[in-house]
This record gives structure tokens, sequence and C-alpha cells, in this order.
């Protein structure tokens, strides 16, 4: 059995949405000099890998605490769609998912995780391809891009309308390529709030 880490690491100066207020993690002190080691942090919750609950989009939708632990856990399905700017339903077509999916899109775009066009340039979903996502019953989608989408976040509304929780900023998809089932556990801190930092693991027999 071998668990998989998807999960960027939050570092010292982490790339945000542009126009938010930058994230920082700061020692304020050292085991060193004062005998402990102590960090503080300052972030929005939607930086590095973070899972969005439909509060995010959607007025009186569930925050993190109104989820029941249950629905972090699940089949995986990782969904290769390298080269694709535009994710469109088509995908999907001959796909057999669990029941109750976590399914993950491996673009590859996490290579660009601290370049300067990383919230310009990454691939988009169709709202076809989330329309789609809900008639197949999917509980999770997760990608390797900042976004399933643009403004207006269409695609982002019709999956948190349908209680389809969002993770955002994943990385090392590459690793589970070769894997023929996996379980996929996200645990987001319990914040009441519209979203949290999340770790997400892949446990692969």
């Amino acid at each position: 059995m071998a668990y998989i880490d998807l999960t960027q690491t939050f570092t010292e100066s982490m790339p945000v949405y542009p126009g938010d207020a930058p994230a920082t993690l700061k020692r304020m002190a050292a085991v060193e000099h004062d005998g402990y080691e102590n960090h503080t942090v300052q972030s929005g919750m939607h930086v590095g890998t973070h899972l969005d609950a439909p509060r995010h989009m959607i007025a009186g939708g569930k925050r993190i605490t109104d989820l029941q632990p249950e629905r972090f856990f699940g089949s995986g399905y990782l969904l290769d769609v390298r080269g694709r700017e535009v994710i469109d339903a088509d995908l999907l077509e001959s796909v057999t998912l669990p029941t109750q999916a976590m399914l993950l899109l491996w673009t590859g775009y996490d290579s660009h995780f601290r370049l300067p066009d990383y919230y310009a340039a990454h691939p988009v979903c169709t709202e076809a391809f989330a329309e789609a996502l809900v008639d197949l019953g999917v509980q999770l989608l997760g990608m390797d891009t900042p976004s399933p989408d643009r403004e207006p976040f269409a695609v982002h509304k019709l999956l948190l309308g349908h209680e389809i929780l969002i993770v955002e900023n994943l990385t090392n998809l590459e690793s589970l390529v070769f894997a023929e089932h996996f379980e996929l556990m996200a645990l987001p801190m319990k914040f009441e709030a519209e979203g949290a930092f999340v770790r997400v693991i892949a446990q692969i027999d």
C-alpha cells in the first residue's frame, strides 16, 4: 500500500489570485534562539491546495463546518486531459466512474504554479462538462490548476449548486497514472468558512 501526497507545500511566499491579499508564512521564534519554534500564517482560504465548499459561490450554501466527514473520502479517478485548453463533456464519453467518484483532472499545469501566467492561462472546463459531472453523481472535482473556470464562474456555481466540492491547486497527479484504483482523502481544516486549506492524499493498494 502506498500513500501519494497531491498537495502543494505552503511556503513563505505563496501565489494568490490577482487582487487577493498576499499570503505569508513567517517564523516568529526559533529553537536556536528562543528554545522553541513558532510560525504565523496570514492568508485567504483560497491559496495553495484548498477545498471550495458550496458557500463560496452559493448564497445559503454549506460551509466547511456543515460538511460531514464522509464527504472528504471516496474512490478516485484520474482523467488525463493534458494538452486540452478546454475540457469538455466529450472526454467523459468512454469513462466509467466509480459511484460518487472523486474525479481528478490531470492537466500538467501545476508546473506553472509559481509562474506569472498561472492564473491567466490555465485550462478551463465547459458548463457541459460540469453538467455531465452532475449527471454522473460525482461528489468532488479536483484539478492541478487554480480553477475549473474564469469569471463569471458559471462552472463553479453549477458544481457548488449541486454540492459537488471543488479542490484546486493539486500537484503530483502524474504519480497516479499507473494506478488502476485509488482511494482519495481530501481533509480540509475545520474552519467556519466557505473554503479551507486541504491535505489531499491518494491511497494506492
